[in-house]
């Protein structure tokens, strides 16, 4: 009888890969394979599981949803989407509306329409950044390894580097719809931009007339220690998207909207049939809750910070640095051996993502406990260790889906106790997307 994992490969499409491991159960951060083996999950279904797996407050929202209300569309009200969007909008601290998708890149897609209202067409993105997959989002995206092939993209898109104010200030002008940015880059390897560089974003959109756009997929819902992360630094954008962790592992996204801006996708403009699914809400409300009521946010500081400071500590010649900040991190290596060491880490009894070839990413649930921090920072030795030799041969053929830029990713920049910097490889220069 075929495997899990040889089933995988003989029936989904291979857009993927095939997978190593398949997974089978979960509770809190640790998850079980088909073989009954541990692990500590510490990418947390990429920044997805907030709450880790099989979470009780998860499990009894939704199994309370499911057996009273599933699914009504947008045809009518439900209480889950409403007060899920009351929540969001008192957690940012400001009066606007919510549009609820499916995932990020919807999130993402919902912004970019919403943008159009404006009347006009020029958006302004960020080399390296990360908005999704389809095609709006896609043409967002800065990462030509993964846009090119499906070109022509949507859009009137420059995109410039990141963390660079002046190249900003050249690209945005009266005529751009929006910018839009990360407030870390995850997906090109945990990069931070320079202290400051959100408000000059702010600024500068402002000057213009532009909305500014925060994607906050991967960094919002606590994962960095705040509820979104651009509250650490003061600003307040125009646009923000979620998802990932909102649903703790259920499938939504919102794009939330203040202002002016909050009113420019009017009656038909735009929609979604699974959109503020009331399941994946309550899942939500749960996540959100659960995470206030356990004081999850200084938590997840206090984890990072053990994490950072561990693996800073090991003073391993593979390790340049780490970057991020709360549960995002990104440890840099001098080598762009990070296949190998995740191969070595998931032997350890590990997962991380080698989100870059010089990058490991750890995105773990927001109740990873100091034990699982301090038995991951254990192992991680032995584990570069067993990369050590690759850096001296040829670089790993295995690499992720992610790790499409290539290249080492030293670290640069200043550093806080909030957030360590970095800059990230130059991967390409600066590209104008044209219009389909």
């Amino acid at each position: 009888m075929s495997t899990l994992v040889q089933r995988w490969g003989q029936s989904m499409m291979d857009n993927y890969g095939t997978p190593p491991l398949a997974l089978v159960a979960g509770s809190g951060a640790v998850v079980v394979d088909d073989a009954g083996r541990e692990y500590v999950d510490l990418l947390g279904g990429i920044a997805v599981n907030a709450l880790g797996h099989a979470h009780p407050a998860v499990v009894a929202a939704v199994s309370k949803q499911v057996a009273t209300l599933g699914h009504v569309s947008n045809l009518y009200v439900a209480e889950p989407p409403v007060a899920l969007a009351e929540l969001l909008l008192a957690l940012a601290g400001r009066p606007g509306r919510v549009f609820f998708a499916n995932s990020g890149a919807e999130a993402n897609e919902a912004a970019f329409k919403l943008s159009r209202r404006t009347g006009r067409s020029h958006v302004v993105a960020a080399v390296g950044g990360f908005h999704g997959r389809t095609m709006g989002a896609l043409a967002l995206t800065g990462q030509p390894a993964k846009t090119d092939p499906f070109r022509p993209l949507p859009g009137e898109v420059t995109h410039v580097d990141y963390g660079d104010v002046a190249a900003l200030e050249a690209a945005v002008t009266d005529a751009t719809a929006m910018v839009i940015l990360e407030p870390i880059q995850g997906e090109n390897g945990v990069v931070v931009p320079p202290a400051g560089y959100l408000t000059a974003a702010r600024r500068i959109t402002t000057r213009h007339g532009a909305l500014l756009v925060l994607d906050e997929v991967q960094t919002g819902v606590g994962r960095t220690g705040h509820w979104f992360t651009h509250q650490a630094e003061g600003v307040e954008p125009d646009v923000v998207t979620l998802a990932k962790g909102l649903g703790g592992g259920l499938p939504i996204g919102a794009c939330l909207a203040f202002g002016p801006a909050a009113d420019l996708l009017g009656p038909g403009s735009h929609g979604t049939t699974f959109g503020g699914n009331p399941v994946s809400c309550a899942a939500a409300l749960a996540v959100v809750s659960t995470i206030a009521q356990e004081g999850l946010l200084d938590h997840v500081k206090r984890v990072g910070e053990r994490l950072r400071r561990g693996v800073e500590a090991l003073g391993h010649p593979l390790i340049a640095g780490v970057r991020g900040a709360g549960l995002l991190l990104g440890v840099v290596l001098t080598a762009p051996v990070a296949a190998v060491a995740t191969e070595a880490l998931r032997e350890a009894g590990f997962l991380v993502n080698p989100v870059q070839p010089g990058v490991l990413r750890l995105a773990p649930p927001l109740i990873l406990t100091a034990e699982q921090a301090d038995a991951f920072l254990a192992a991680l030795p032995a584990a570069l260790d067993a990369a050590s030799p690759a850096a001296a041969g040829t670089a790993p053929s295995g690499t992720s889906v992610g790790a499409d830029l290539g290249g080492k990713a030293p670290l640069q920049g200043p550093k806080s106790s909030r957030i360590s910097t970095g800059t990230p490889t130059p991967t390409t220069a600066t590209a104008t997307g044209t219009s389909a």
